[in-house]
């Protein structure tokens, strides 16, 4: 028997299938096509085209197991977080789907704010609103595209339309639910004062579950597009990074994680609802039933070294940029990389941030300039996890997963950045192993058993150097001297 975790992220969309112990067994992903990127800091993507995808995945990982759709126990969702997917009345997208990293919609954030008032923003949904959020991209298709509003009839997120195709349910869990800027985080359920107070209909809005929970069955149409059977359970799932938690072992206070992926996270588990009073953290409710957690985001961590790889450095593989970068010296000789290719939230909240290089001289090598951008992305983990910490978080451990994490070099210059033991975990398979581990909760009980059952670690690093503080410290100073600067670019 098998559990499937199906992830819809945002270069491809990866199943996995793992046993009763939380094993891997067997993975697969389909890649999803370039985002239509028609303005600077705009992002789409068809989710039409992710449901292609799940389907590969889906069918890719069953072959590649040697598996039937008979033998799958359940199934686990996550997905890229924030993405607006909107429908019409017979269940068809209506347009593409505006995704996390676009940033267009400072206009209709500024008026939420006037709107609600921004105090009474954080107290209906524990966060302040952002560009990135769901909610001011669907005001921004009202104030732009107004035939296209007026035929929606249902709002979802990009994994909870996937969801949609499997089983026909229109259901979302508590941890994506929680980055809509529309869900009463404290409560675990729909704001009425937002939805009401902004004209957005509860009917558009779908049910929702804790991320265990089963929210539906796997329809006869689905059955026959994807080689599962009919009946098969779906579990709430989580958004991508409540997910990657679980996927971590984040169910504990004390050990925390650091995601290296296309944009970077840095995630902490709670007890109860916590605050930044500044909302430079984003606090939303756990996959774990019951928990919260606060999260710090990095929009341009691992999008920093894949845009320099696509546009400096074609066809050198990542291996080979960490490589060149380790024979550059810490502080890569007074170079510093802002990583702010798309905006910033953590700890800027500034949709017109731009990346920059500072410092860049005649001496400086390509190695310089690739270890400026790791150093420039730890850094800015750093800043959430100073912030998370000083909200009286605790934080003995950091754990690391994604992309980036695959370094030792860069999990070196992490542990010596955040001055924190760095581990990584036997599974870095990241939020589709989240869900698949949601779906073996319906046979341990607990997602915190599970995740004892499940989560084992292989490696740690120490920090061994403090050679990187007053590179730190120049890179703090950077924002504030360029921001006037920002909006007129």
């Amino acid at each position: 028997m098998y559990w499937l975790g199906i992830d819809i992220g945002t270069g491809g969309s990866r199943a996995i299938l793992v046993d009763e112990r939380g094993v891997v067994k067997a993975g697969f992903t389909a890649p999803h096509e370039d985002m239509i990127m028609a303005r600077p800091l705009w992002a789409e993507q068809r989710p039409e085209n992710w449901w292609d995808a799940a389907r590969a995945a889906i069918r890719g990982v069953l072959g590649k197991a040697g598996a039937t759709g008979a033998s799958i126990r359940a199934i686990g969702l996550s997905g890229q977080m924030h993405g607006l997917v909107i429908l019409d009345a017979a269940g068809e997208v209506i347009r593409p789907s505006l995704i996390w990293c676009d940033q267009r919609s400072q206009p209709q954030v500024d008026f939420i704010n006037q709107t609600i008032g921004a105090e009474n923003v954080l107290a209906c949904i524990a966060n302040p609103v952002l560009t990135g959020f769901t909610l001011p991209k669907l005001l921004w298709v009202r104030d732009n595209e107004p035939a296209h509003y007026a035929r929606i009839r249902r709002v979802l997120l990009p994994k909870d339309y996937i969801r949609y195709r499997l089983t026909g349910d229109f259901a979302s869990d508590v941890s994506d639910s929680s980055g809509t800027a529309l869900f009463d985080v404290v409560h675990r359920r729909w704001s009425r004062e937002m939805g009401e107070g902004l004209g957005i209909p509860a009917a558009w809005l779908p049910t929702v579950h804790e991320s265990p929970e089963v929210t539906g069955t796997v329809s006869a149409l689905a059955a026959e597009t994807t080689g599962l059977a009919p009946g098969t359970p779906v579990v709430g799932g989580g958004g991508d990074q409540a997910s990657s938690a679980i996927g971590n072992g984040i169910v504990e206070a004390g050990i925390v994680s650091c995601t290296l992926g296309t944009s970077g996270v840095v995630f902490a588990h709670t007890g109860r609802p916590a605050y930044d009073p500044a909302g430079r953290v984003h606090t939303f409710c756990h996959a774990v039933p019951g928990k919260w957690h606060v999260m710090g985001v990095t929009q341009g961590a691992g999008l920093s070294l894949q845009w320099f790889r696509n546009q400096l450095a074609p066809g050198t593989d990542y291996d080979a940029l960490t490589a060149e970068a380790a024979q550059a010296p810490a502080g890569a000789h007074g170079l510093i990389w802002l990583p702010y290719l798309m905006g910033e939230r953590t700890p800027h909240l500034d949709p017109t941030a731009r990346a920059a290089w500072a410092g860049l001289t005649a001496k400086h090598s390509r190695a310089d300039m690739v270890r400026a951008i790791l150093e420039g992305v730890s850094f800015s983990l750093y800043d959430c996890l100073r912030i998370i910490e000083d909200m009286g978080v605790p934080i003995r451990s950091v754990r690391v997963s994604g992309g980036g994490a695959r370094s030792a070099f860069w999990r070196q210059m992490l542990a010596d950045v955040f001055s924190k033991t760095v581990i990584t975990l036997e599974t870095q398979e990241g939020s589709a192993y989240g869900a698949a581990l949601l779906a073996l909760t319906r046979e341990t009980g607990t997602v915190e058993e599970t995740c004892r059952r499940a989560i084992r670690e292989v490696t740690r690093c120490e920090p061994a150097s403090n050679a990187y503080r007053q590179a730190y410290e120049n890179y703090r100073a950077l924002y504030p001297a360029l921001k006037p600067i920002y909006s007129r670019l």
